[in-house]
């Protein structure tokens, strides 16, 4: 099943819960959390999605590498200028699937397009 979300005007946050939860399944009568679900998810208008300047300059991704000094800090800003709002989107429905070996699979059925 091919689902189709226009970004246009929604929060980061709730657009990505909504991602999140169609890519588990659970929005079908057939969910089974050991099952990677039949779906699509397309997002188109990602450039337009609505973010506050707040969270553009106070929003943090950090990356540890595991030696001492290796805490890299990347801020929303950043990350927009460089790979765009696409990007944002991404590790956000990242953030909200479940830690385990589906994860990956889920994300290979979400294409964003700005």
């Amino acid at each position: 099943m091919k689902h189709v979300i226009d970004a246009q005007g929604k929060k980061v946050g709730r657009l990505a819960s909504e991602i999140a939860n169609i890519l588990m399944g659970k929005n079908t009568t057939a969910y089974a959390k050991n099952i990677v679900p039949e779906v699509t998810v397309e997002v188109s208008n990602a450039s337009k999605v609505s973010f506050d300047s707040k969270k553009i300059e106070g929003k943090v991704w950090r990356k540890y590498s595991g030696f001492p000094g290796g805490l890299k800090d990347e801020l929303a800003k950043d990350i927009i200028s460089k790979k765009g709002y696409r990007e944002v989107i991404r590790r956000a429905v990242y953030g909200m699937l479940p830690i385990n070996k589906l994860r990956d699979r889920r994300m290979k059925k979400l294409t964003i397009s700005e």
